[in-house]
């Protein structure tokens, strides 16, 4: 970590973003600084609203080393209204503060949901898989990973991470995830995500990239070997999906549902598009 000594954490009290600030204070002398809502309060917190740029915020984006952007509406079901205000128009004032103060490494929570209409088939889901959001969530994480490829054409570092299933708290995973058997296979445990945040952060790499963030799996589609390549992860958390007659026919409904009337499809089963 002797690279980067100040980091800038958005979202930082968030669940990803408390457990991300964790991880890296427990590298040692980094400095972390967390930005955002601050819905928690904490006084450690710089709170400002980034969904208008406004230079009496962007100025902290000085003399950072790297950015590790989670601030977002994080429901896969947003509205469009909320995603467009939290997740395209916020991440843009986000990514202007980065390039405007020269941060070197920018790192971007970006979503498995990208690949959403992939979660019923059977293809190894890999970063050069055609995208699929079914989604404004999706649609919006796929957005800002063009983005930043753009931008890593200006020098910038830009790493956008598609993380897992990760839940609050101690995030046990089992039949109980939301999203049947799609949901369990692409869990990240808390240990794994940590490892995901440093590596990210303090990786030699050079470029833009797209990676995988989960833990290993069963059964899992994910490939994680982009993400050993290029920034060394490798997870050391796994599961094993449990599959109850609930979560079996919850599955099997989907599949029904995604035959009769996909979801982001391109061409509709019937009727037509204004």
């Amino acid at each position: 970590m002797t690279a980067v000594k100040r980091v800038l954490v958005t979202g930082s009290t968030g669940n990803l973003g408390a457990k991300a600030v964790s991880a890296l204070r427990g590298c040692g002398s980094l400095d972390v600084v967390g930005i955002g809502r601050n819905s928690s309060g904490d006084p450690s917190v710089i709170t400002a609203d980034m969904e208008l740029y406004d230079h009496s915020w962007a100025q902290h984006f000085e003399g950072a080393d790297a950015v590790l952007h989670l601030a977002a509406d994080p429901k896969p079901v947003g509205s469009w209204d909320s995603i467009t205000r939290l997740n395209v128009e916020l991440a843009l004032n986000v990514f202007r503060a980065a390039e405007e103060a020269r941060v070197r490494r920018f790192v971007f929570a970006s979503s498995n949901w990208v690949l959403g209409g992939y979660r019923l088939g059977t293809e190894r889901l890999t970063s050069v898989l055609s995208p699929r959001p079914v989604n404004p969530y999706g649609a919006s994480k796929l957005f800002i990973e063009r983005y930043g490829m753009a931008a890593a054409r200006n020098g910038m570092s830009v790493i956008s991470l598609r993380i897992g299933y990760c839940q609050p708290g101690e995030n046990m995973p089992g039949a109980h995830m939301a999203f049947g058997r799609w949901g369990q296979e692409m869990w990240l445990g808390n240990d794994d995500w940590a490892q995901a945040v440093i590596r990210s952060v303090a990786s030699p790499y050079q470029g833009s990239a797209i990676l995988n963030i989960v833990s290993r799996n069963e059964g899992s589609r994910w490939d994680l070997e982009e993400a050993k390549e290029t920034i060394g992860y490798d997870p050391v958390q796994t599961h094993q999906p449990v599959t109850t007659i609930r979560n079996y026919m919850k599955d099997r409904c989907a599949a029904l549902r995604e035959r009769l009337i996909p979801m982001g499809t391109s061409v509709p089963p019937f009727g037509a598009r204004w």
